[in-house]
């Protein structure tokens, strides 16, 4: 064995959150997850390292510091700019993740198609699919081929020349996990691959002001495959969300430098590929049947736009022991607290009940404004009685049964009468000072005791 080979030294790094042991271990010491630690060679330079200072640091004031370069471009699809937060800024690297068959391929090749049409320089990467199945792709998204760059590579070396030598301003690698080195030992997708093919790429694309897109697998458990030093080395994450047999889609931002986290860009995909939509709430509310009980509709926060969603409940009496509690689109936990609080407040008893909540389209909601409408389900499945079409409930439920306000009162009830709805039911403190110059009767309650007089006065009669 040469002098070199016996500097080496051998690692084995957890695939899901980075861990590093000396030794394999079947379970990782920082996550906890089975059989995710893989073997890493680390080479050790020779020589001994030059001693004194060869180089001078000094602070700066953020005043002399020359600006950075924030020119965006636009992908031509709106959806897209808003969560980028405007666009694609030059240098930036964005990583994008998704389940298989959700959209991704399809939503960066209408992007970069897009694009190309504006005369921006791009080129679209491959090392999954060949160019035949892209231009089988491209034909059924009836995209201008003539004006689309593609290139089938996943080697590393081949990816960063096409960097230096044809200067585009954008670039989309799908995907991330089959780009690799050959030089190196590791199999495509291990860390050793990843970890040195994502820094070599963000390098050239800071030096070169390209815009660079990645693609990422996502694990069985929802994360984006590889290190999570992979999502913090990029300056973008993005989740693309939808269940591949349904229609709508939510693109999301986990992480972005140059924009806000909290935007959500809808799209509904069709035969001709993605398109956006304009009017989610509309769409949200397109097939609900307003006779049903156990339905009702909130006016949740999502970025700065306001969403108008379904809210449904079945309450059935429970043959268990333990009554279910399942629950898409919401957390099981504020299920729990919102029916307890039921019992306790308006005296609707629902622990010898099974309770079964899902959010319509998809979305999953998270803001406390929810309550008021998922505790207006639960009441209207219990009696049997639906909650009146035309009306709108938000507001937070706190566990002594108050309704309490929650932000941008005023916007969510424009959206409300914007869809013509007629009647609001939220918090009193929502309503202090939410003029909102429509008609739309606006009713404040403090307590969820008042749920049953204000919305199901039918029930008492």
């Amino acid at each position: 064995m040469s002098q070199k080979r016996k500097k080496d030294r051998v690692v084995y790094v957890c695939s899901v959150c980075g861990h590093s042991s000396p030794q394999w271990m079947g379970k990782c010491p920082g996550c906890g997850e089975w059989n995710t630690l893989s073997e890493e060679v680390i080479r050790k330079a020779g020589g001994k390292a030059e001693s004194g200072r060869t180089t001078t640091a000094a602070p700066l004031s953020l005043a002399d510091v020359t600006d950075a370069c924030t020119e965006r471009v636009s992908t031509g699809i709106f959806e897209l700019d808003r969560v980028l937060g405007g666009g694609l800024v030059e240098g930036s690297v964005v990583l994008v993740g998704g389940d298989p068959g959700v959209g991704k391929t399809t939503l960066l090749m209408q992007a970069v198609s897009h694009v190309s049409q504006t005369g921006v320089p791009c080129i679209y990467i491959s090392g999954e699919e060949s160019m035949a199945q892209l231009r089988l792709r491209g034909t059924r998204l009836n995209l201008e081929l003539s004006s689309f760059p593609v290139l089938f590579s996943a080697n590393a070396d081949d990816i960063l020349a096409v960097i230096e030598d044809a200067s585009p301003r954008f670039i989309v690698l799908d995907s991330i996990q089959t780009a690799h080195f050959p030089q190196l030992e590791a199999s495509p997708g291990s860390i050793s691959q990843l970890r040195a093919v994502s820094t070599a790429i963000i390098a050239a694309a800071k030096e070169s002001n390209t815009a660079v897109v990645l693609v990422g697998h996502i694990t069985k458990e929802g994360t984006i495959a590889g290190p999570k030093a992979l999502e913090h080395l990029v300056d973008t994450v993005l989740y693309f969300e939808g269940d591949s047999g349904g229609p709508y889609r939510l693109l999301k931002a986990h992480k972005n430098r140059y924009g806000p986290t909290f935007e959500v860009g809808v799209f509904e995909m069709g035969d001709r590929g993605l398109s956006e939509v304009s009017n989610p709430s509309e769409l949200f509310l397109s097939q609900r049947v307003v006779t049903d009980p156990g339905s009702a509709v909130t006016a949740s926060l999502e970025g700065t736009r306001t969403l108008l969603v379904e809210v449904q409940s079945l309450v059935a009496k429970s043959l268990l022991a333990v009554p279910r509690r399942v629950t898409v689109g919401m957390d099981q936990n504020r299920v729990h607290i919102i029916a307890a609080v039921l019992e306790r407040a308006a005296g609707v008893n629902l622990s010898q009940h099974d309770i079964f909540i899902n959010v319509v389209g998809g979305l999953r909601l998270t803001e406390p404004a929810a309550d008021l409408a998922l505790a207006a389900t639960l009441i209207s499945s219990y009696l049997d009685i639906p909650v009146p079409a035309d009306t709108v409930l938000f507001g937070e439920i706190g566990l002594s049964g108050e309704v309490r306000g929650v932000s941008q009162g005023r916007a969510r009830i424009v959206e409300a009468a914007k869809l013509g709805f007629r009647r609001v039911v939220t918090s009193k403190a929502s309503l202090s000072g939410a003029s909102t110059g429509t008609d739309i009767d606006c009713v404040g309650i403090s307590s969820v005791g008042e749920v049953m007089e204000v919305v199901f006065q039918a029930g008492k009669e």
